[in-house]
Protein backbone atom coordinates (compact mmCIF):
# COMPACT_ATOMS: atom_id res chain seq x y z
CA UNK A 1 0.00 0.00 0.00
CA UNK A 2 1.67 3.57 -0.90
CA UNK A 3 1.92 5.88 1.94
CA UNK A 4 -0.83 8.46 2.38
CA UNK A 5 -0.16 12.04 1.17
CA UNK A 6 -1.50 15.53 2.53
CA UNK A 7 -3.42 16.81 -0.89
CA UNK A 8 -4.31 20.22 -1.27
CA UNK A 9 -6.76 20.23 -4.05
CA UNK A 10 -7.43 23.78 -5.31
CA UNK A 11 -10.54 24.07 -7.24
CA UNK A 12 -12.59 26.31 -9.83
CA UNK A 13 -14.48 28.65 -7.56
CA UNK A 14 -17.55 29.53 -10.26
CA UNK A 15 -19.33 26.47 -8.94
CA UNK A 16 -19.97 24.70 -5.60
CA UNK A 17 -18.16 21.39 -5.28
CA UNK A 18 -21.46 19.33 -5.27
CA UNK A 19 -23.87 17.34 -6.48
CA UNK A 20 -25.61 17.73 -8.58
CA UNK A 21 -22.34 19.02 -10.85
CA UNK A 22 -22.74 21.94 -12.93
CA UNK A 23 -20.28 20.23 -15.25
CA UNK A 24 -17.25 17.94 -15.40
CA UNK A 25 -15.19 20.57 -13.68
CA UNK A 26 -17.07 20.72 -10.89
CA UNK A 27 -17.68 16.41 -11.05
CA UNK A 28 -13.97 16.14 -11.52
CA UNK A 29 -13.05 17.73 -8.25
CA UNK A 30 -15.48 16.08 -6.24
CA UNK A 31 -14.77 12.73 -7.56
CA UNK A 32 -11.23 13.33 -7.18
CA UNK A 33 -11.41 14.72 -3.45
CA UNK A 34 -13.87 11.33 -2.35
CA UNK A 35 -11.49 9.21 -4.21
CA UNK A 36 -8.00 10.01 -2.96
CA UNK A 37 -9.81 10.13 0.22
CA UNK A 38 -10.95 6.61 -0.25
CA UNK A 39 -7.25 5.60 -0.51
CA UNK A 40 -6.35 7.08 2.74
CA UNK A 41 -4.96 10.05 1.76
CA UNK A 42 -5.67 13.42 3.69
CA UNK A 43 -7.27 15.80 1.13
CA UNK A 44 -8.02 19.50 2.23
CA UNK A 45 -10.55 20.97 -0.97
CA UNK A 46 -9.76 24.75 -1.61
CA UNK A 47 -13.51 25.63 -3.20
CA UNK A 48 -15.63 27.59 -2.68
CA UNK A 49 -16.98 28.04 0.91
CA UNK A 50 -20.34 26.72 -0.55
CA UNK A 51 -19.15 23.65 -1.08
CA UNK A 52 -19.79 20.02 0.08
CA UNK A 53 -19.68 19.73 3.90
CA UNK A 54 -18.58 16.12 3.67
CA UNK A 55 -14.86 17.35 2.95
CA UNK A 56 -12.63 19.43 4.66
CA UNK A 57 -12.81 22.62 2.74
CA UNK A 58 -10.23 26.02 3.31
CA UNK A 59 -12.69 28.47 1.26
CA UNK A 60 -10.49 30.05 -1.53
CA UNK A 61 -14.11 32.41 -1.52
CA UNK A 62 -16.99 32.24 0.81
CA UNK A 63 -19.29 30.96 -1.59
CA UNK A 64 -18.97 30.01 -5.57
CA UNK A 65 -18.50 33.76 -7.52
CA UNK A 66 -22.16 32.46 -10.10
CA UNK A 67 -23.75 33.86 -6.84
CA UNK A 68 -22.02 37.17 -6.43
CA UNK A 69 -20.52 38.07 -9.65
CA UNK A 70 -23.13 35.80 -12.45
CA UNK A 71 -20.93 34.90 -15.49
CA UNK A 72 -23.12 36.52 -18.07
CA UNK A 73 -22.85 39.77 -16.21
CA UNK A 74 -19.36 40.09 -15.05
CA UNK A 75 -17.19 37.62 -17.28
CA UNK A 76 -13.67 38.70 -17.70
CA UNK A 77 -14.73 42.14 -15.35
CA UNK A 78 -12.22 43.92 -13.20
CA UNK A 79 -14.32 43.01 -9.79
CA UNK A 80 -14.31 39.88 -10.98
CA UNK A 81 -10.72 39.08 -11.64
CA UNK A 82 -9.78 41.00 -8.29
CA UNK A 83 -12.38 38.92 -5.98
CA UNK A 84 -10.59 35.90 -8.01
CA UNK A 85 -6.95 37.24 -7.97
CA UNK A 86 -7.76 37.96 -4.23
CA UNK A 87 -8.89 34.75 -2.81
CA UNK A 88 -6.45 32.35 -4.76
CA UNK A 89 -3.57 34.63 -4.32
CA UNK A 90 -4.26 34.06 -0.12
CA UNK A 91 -4.96 30.37 -0.96
CA UNK A 92 -1.99 29.52 -2.56
CA UNK A 93 0.08 31.45 0.07
CA UNK A 94 -2.23 28.80 2.88
CA UNK A 95 -1.35 25.74 0.91
CA UNK A 96 2.54 26.92 0.80
CA UNK A 97 2.35 27.27 4.60
CA UNK A 98 0.47 23.96 5.18
CA UNK A 99 2.54 21.23 5.10
CA UNK A 100 1.28 19.98 2.18
CA UNK A 101 3.15 17.00 0.07
CA UNK A 102 1.67 17.89 -3.20
CA UNK A 103 -1.19 20.14 -4.38
CA UNK A 104 -3.44 18.92 -7.77
CA UNK A 105 -4.68 22.20 -9.45
CA UNK A 106 -7.78 22.28 -10.98
CA UNK A 107 -8.83 26.06 -10.67
CA UNK A 108 -7.31 27.22 -14.20
CA UNK A 109 -6.07 30.48 -12.43
CA UNK A 110 -2.46 31.47 -12.98
CA UNK A 111 -1.31 32.18 -9.47
CA UNK A 112 -1.28 27.91 -8.78
CA UNK A 113 1.28 27.89 -11.51
CA UNK A 114 3.78 30.71 -11.09
CA UNK A 115 6.80 29.34 -10.82
CA UNK A 116 7.67 30.51 -8.04
CA UNK A 117 4.64 28.31 -5.93
CA UNK A 118 4.83 25.31 -8.08
CA UNK A 119 8.79 25.26 -6.80
CA UNK A 120 7.79 25.28 -3.08
CA UNK A 121 4.81 22.50 -3.48
CA UNK A 122 4.74 19.98 -5.88
CA UNK A 123 2.43 20.53 -8.34
CA UNK A 124 -0.01 18.52 -10.73
CA UNK A 125 -1.95 20.72 -13.06
CA UNK A 126 -5.26 19.23 -15.01
CA UNK A 127 -5.76 21.50 -18.09
CA UNK A 128 -9.86 20.87 -18.76
CA UNK A 129 -9.88 23.55 -21.24
CA UNK A 130 -8.08 24.82 -24.72
CA UNK A 131 -5.24 26.86 -25.14
CA UNK A 132 -7.60 30.05 -24.44
CA UNK A 133 -5.40 33.46 -24.14
CA UNK A 134 -6.13 34.01 -20.29
CA UNK A 135 -4.10 30.81 -19.30
CA UNK A 136 -2.32 30.02 -22.45
CA UNK A 137 0.98 31.75 -21.57
CA UNK A 138 1.02 31.20 -17.67
CA UNK A 139 1.31 27.29 -18.97
CA UNK A 140 4.18 27.63 -20.98
CA UNK A 141 6.52 29.41 -18.32
CA UNK A 142 5.10 27.12 -15.70
CA UNK A 143 7.87 24.88 -16.01
CA UNK A 144 9.74 23.56 -12.97
CA UNK A 145 11.26 20.46 -11.94
CA UNK A 146 8.16 19.45 -9.54
CA UNK A 147 5.58 20.51 -11.64
CA UNK A 148 3.15 18.64 -13.86
CA UNK A 149 0.49 18.83 -16.29
CA UNK A 150 -2.12 16.69 -17.72
CA UNK A 151 -4.33 17.14 -20.24
CA UNK A 152 -7.80 14.92 -20.70
CA UNK A 153 -7.21 13.90 -24.27
CA UNK A 154 -4.58 13.49 -27.30
CA UNK A 155 -6.27 16.28 -29.13
CA UNK A 156 -5.84 18.25 -26.31
CA UNK A 157 -2.65 17.93 -26.06
CA UNK A 158 -2.11 18.88 -29.64
CA UNK A 159 -3.67 21.92 -28.95
CA UNK A 160 -1.83 23.15 -26.27
CA UNK A 161 1.40 21.85 -27.74
CA UNK A 162 1.34 21.42 -31.58
CA UNK A 163 4.97 21.60 -31.39
CA UNK A 164 5.33 18.70 -29.39
CA UNK A 165 4.27 18.63 -25.76
CA UNK A 166 6.72 18.98 -22.85
CA UNK A 167 8.03 16.17 -21.14
CA UNK A 168 6.79 17.04 -17.95
CA UNK A 169 2.93 17.42 -20.13
CA UNK A 170 0.91 14.03 -20.31
CA UNK A 171 -2.74 12.58 -21.18
CA UNK A 172 -4.81 11.18 -18.15
CA UNK A 173 -8.60 10.27 -19.10
CA UNK A 174 -11.11 11.37 -16.70
CA UNK A 175 -12.94 8.21 -15.40
CA UNK A 176 -16.14 7.37 -13.57
CA UNK A 177 -17.24 4.52 -10.78
CA UNK A 178 -19.03 2.32 -13.59
CA UNK A 179 -20.99 0.78 -10.20
CA UNK A 180 -22.28 4.80 -10.17
CA UNK A 181 -23.36 4.44 -13.35
CA UNK A 182 -25.08 0.67 -13.45
CA UNK A 183 -25.41 -1.06 -16.89
CA UNK A 184 -28.82 -2.11 -18.44
CA UNK A 185 -29.11 -4.45 -21.43
CA UNK A 186 -32.24 -3.04 -22.83
CA UNK A 187 -33.29 0.57 -23.59
CA UNK A 188 -36.74 1.92 -24.37
CA UNK A 189 -36.03 3.69 -28.19
CA UNK A 190 -35.63 6.85 -26.90
CA UNK A 191 -32.61 9.21 -26.71
CA UNK A 192 -31.25 11.16 -24.04
CA UNK A 193 -28.88 14.10 -23.70
CA UNK A 194 -27.20 15.93 -20.80
CA UNK A 195 -25.03 18.43 -20.11
CA UNK A 196 -25.38 22.10 -19.51
CA UNK A 197 -27.78 23.97 -21.14
CA UNK A 198 -25.60 26.82 -23.29
CA UNK A 199 -24.92 27.56 -26.57
CA UNK A 200 -21.55 25.80 -26.95
CA UNK A 201 -22.77 22.47 -25.64
CA UNK A 202 -25.36 22.56 -28.74
CA UNK A 203 -28.57 21.88 -26.91
CA UNK A 204 -30.67 23.11 -29.95
CA UNK A 205 -29.14 20.92 -32.82
CA UNK A 206 -29.93 17.48 -30.15
CA UNK A 207 -33.43 18.58 -30.41
CA UNK A 208 -33.09 19.13 -34.02
CA UNK A 209 -31.89 15.47 -34.95
CA UNK A 210 -34.18 13.51 -32.38
CA UNK A 211 -37.44 15.89 -34.21
CA UNK A 212 -35.41 14.56 -37.73
CA UNK A 213 -34.67 10.96 -36.42
CA UNK A 214 -38.32 10.73 -35.15
CA UNK A 215 -37.47 9.35 -31.74
CA UNK A 216 -38.45 10.56 -28.49
CA UNK A 217 -35.75 12.67 -26.71
CA UNK A 218 -35.19 13.64 -23.16
CA UNK A 219 -32.97 16.46 -22.19
CA UNK A 220 -31.59 17.13 -19.05
CA UNK A 221 -28.99 19.84 -17.38
CA UNK A 222 -28.74 22.75 -15.40
CA UNK A 223 -30.14 26.13 -17.67
CA UNK A 224 -26.93 27.81 -17.53
CA UNK A 225 -28.02 30.58 -20.12
CA UNK A 226 -31.85 32.09 -19.68
CA UNK A 227 -31.37 33.80 -23.00
CA UNK A 228 -30.22 31.07 -24.90
CA UNK A 229 -32.76 28.71 -23.38
CA UNK A 230 -36.03 31.26 -23.82
CA UNK A 231 -34.75 31.56 -27.83
CA UNK A 232 -33.61 28.62 -28.83
CA UNK A 233 -34.21 25.57 -26.73
CA UNK A 234 -37.62 26.21 -24.92
CA UNK A 235 -39.97 27.06 -28.46
CA UNK A 236 -38.44 23.28 -29.85
CA UNK A 237 -40.08 21.72 -26.65
CA UNK A 238 -43.14 19.71 -27.21
CA UNK A 239 -44.43 16.57 -28.47
CA UNK A 240 -41.91 13.52 -27.84
CA UNK A 241 -39.31 16.61 -27.16
CA UNK A 242 -39.46 16.84 -23.29
CA UNK A 243 -37.04 18.89 -20.45
CA UNK A 244 -36.46 16.59 -17.55
CA UNK A 245 -34.39 19.33 -15.43
CA UNK A 246 -31.38 18.84 -13.22
CA UNK A 247 -30.52 15.70 -11.29
CA UNK A 248 -28.54 14.25 -9.27
CA UNK A 249 -25.87 11.46 -10.04
CA UNK A 250 -27.77 8.35 -9.35
CA UNK A 251 -31.08 9.91 -10.17
CA UNK A 252 -29.57 11.14 -14.15
CA UNK A 253 -28.08 7.36 -13.99
CA UNK A 254 -31.71 5.59 -13.83
CA UNK A 255 -32.80 8.04 -16.65
CA UNK A 256 -29.97 7.27 -19.00
CA UNK A 257 -30.45 3.24 -18.32
CA UNK A 258 -34.04 3.93 -19.34
CA UNK A 259 -32.61 5.40 -23.04
CA UNK A 260 -31.62 3.81 -26.00
CA UNK A 261 -29.10 6.50 -27.76
CA UNK A 262 -27.07 9.01 -26.53
CA UNK A 263 -26.30 12.55 -27.95
CA UNK A 264 -23.50 14.71 -27.65
CA UNK A 265 -23.72 17.53 -30.04
CA UNK A 266 -20.34 20.26 -28.61
CA UNK A 267 -20.29 23.24 -30.74
CA UNK A 268 -16.49 23.92 -29.19
CA UNK A 269 -13.54 21.78 -29.26
CA UNK A 270 -14.72 20.13 -26.00
CA UNK A 271 -11.51 18.43 -24.72
CA UNK A 272 -13.40 15.66 -23.43
CA UNK A 273 -16.78 14.99 -22.82
CA UNK A 274 -17.57 13.40 -19.32
CA UNK A 275 -21.05 13.09 -19.71
CA UNK A 276 -20.80 10.41 -22.84
CA UNK A 277 -18.37 8.01 -20.71
CA UNK A 278 -21.43 7.99 -17.77
CA UNK A 279 -24.11 7.47 -20.60
CA UNK A 280 -21.55 4.56 -22.24
CA UNK A 281 -21.28 3.04 -18.53
CA UNK A 282 -25.27 2.90 -18.38
CA UNK A 283 -24.95 0.91 -22.24
CA UNK A 284 -25.85 3.83 -24.39
CA UNK A 285 -24.44 4.34 -27.68
CA UNK A 286 -23.82 7.45 -28.66
CA UNK A 287 -24.76 9.95 -31.53
CA UNK A 288 -22.06 12.69 -31.65
CA UNK A 289 -20.80 15.71 -33.98
CA UNK A 290 -17.20 14.92 -34.86
CA UNK A 291 -15.60 17.40 -32.83
CA UNK A 292 -12.81 18.11 -30.08
CA UNK A 293 -11.81 14.86 -28.43
CA UNK A 294 -15.02 12.83 -29.41
CA UNK A 295 -14.10 10.12 -31.72
CA UNK A 296 -11.46 9.34 -28.94
CA UNK A 297 -13.32 9.34 -26.13
CA UNK A 298 -16.18 7.52 -27.81
CA UNK A 299 -14.99 5.11 -30.21
CA UNK A 300 -16.08 2.16 -31.27
CA UNK A 301 -19.54 2.83 -29.07
CA UNK A 302 -20.69 5.82 -31.43
CA UNK A 303 -21.36 7.24 -34.94
CA UNK A 304 -20.58 10.48 -36.15
CA UNK A 305 -21.65 13.49 -37.99
CA UNK A 306 -19.90 16.63 -39.39
CA UNK A 307 -19.88 19.38 -36.50
CA UNK A 308 -23.21 21.51 -36.17
CA UNK A 309 -24.78 18.90 -38.88
CA UNK A 310 -28.10 17.75 -37.00
CA UNK A 311 -29.71 16.35 -40.04
CA UNK A 312 -26.21 14.01 -40.05
CA UNK A 313 -26.76 13.36 -36.78
CA UNK A 314 -29.80 12.11 -37.34
CA UNK A 315 -29.14 9.75 -39.59
CA UNK A 316 -25.88 8.96 -37.29
CA UNK A 317 -28.73 8.30 -33.93
CA UNK A 318 -29.90 5.48 -36.41
CA UNK A 319 -27.00 3.90 -36.82
CA UNK A 320 -26.14 4.14 -33.56
CA UNK A 321 -29.10 2.29 -32.37
CA UNK A 322 -27.74 -1.09 -33.78
CA UNK A 323 -24.28 -0.88 -31.56
CA UNK A 324 -24.60 -2.86 -29.02
CA UNK A 325 -25.15 -1.56 -25.49
CA UNK A 326 -22.61 -3.99 -23.91
CA UNK A 327 -19.79 -2.33 -26.56
CA UNK A 328 -20.60 0.89 -24.72
CA UNK A 329 -20.14 -0.51 -21.39
CA UNK A 330 -17.05 -2.42 -22.30
CA UNK A 331 -15.43 0.76 -23.64
CA UNK A 332 -15.94 2.46 -19.99
CA UNK A 333 -14.72 -0.76 -18.31
CA UNK A 334 -11.21 -0.78 -20.35
CA UNK A 335 -10.98 2.53 -21.02
CA UNK A 336 -12.30 5.03 -18.25
CA UNK A 337 -12.66 3.91 -14.70
CA UNK A 338 -12.39 5.63 -11.77
CA UNK A 339 -9.52 3.34 -10.31
CA UNK A 340 -7.20 3.82 -13.82
CA UNK A 341 -7.59 7.44 -13.32
CA UNK A 342 -6.85 7.70 -9.76
CA UNK A 343 -3.85 5.40 -10.58
CA UNK A 344 -2.66 7.80 -12.89
CA UNK A 345 -2.77 10.63 -10.66
CA UNK A 346 -0.93 9.01 -8.33
CA UNK A 347 1.99 7.67 -10.34
CA UNK A 348 1.60 11.88 -11.16
CA UNK A 349 2.38 13.05 -7.54
CA UNK A 350 5.32 10.16 -6.95
CA UNK A 351 6.57 11.88 -10.04
CA UNK A 352 6.71 15.53 -9.42
CA UNK A 353 7.76 14.69 -5.52
CA UNK A 354 10.59 12.49 -6.93
CA UNK A 355 11.72 15.06 -9.60
CA UNK A 356 10.90 18.12 -6.74
CA UNK A 357 13.46 16.30 -4.74
CA UNK A 358 16.20 15.61 -6.99
CA UNK A 359 15.74 19.41 -7.93
CA UNK A 360 16.48 19.78 -4.42
CA UNK A 361 19.64 17.84 -3.86
CA UNK A 362 21.15 19.25 -6.88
Amino acid sequence: MKAPLRIALLAHVRQRIAAPFMGGMESHSWYLAEGLQARGHEVVLFAAGDSDPRFAIDPVVPEHYERTFPWAEHRGSAPLIAHLDAGYAAACDRIAAGGFDVVHNNSLHRFAIEPRRTALVPTVTSLHVPPYDALHWFVRASATPGHRLTVTSARQMAAWWPEGAPARASVLHNGIDPAAWPFTPAGDGSAVWCGRITPNKGTHLAIDAGRAAGVPLTLFGQIEDPDYWAAEVAPRLGGAIRYGGHLDGAALAAELGRASVFLFTPCWDEPFGLVAIEAMACGLPVAAFDRGAAREVIGEAGCFAAPDDAAGLAIAIGAALAIPRTVARGRVERLFTRDRWLDGCEALYAAARTDAAMAAAA
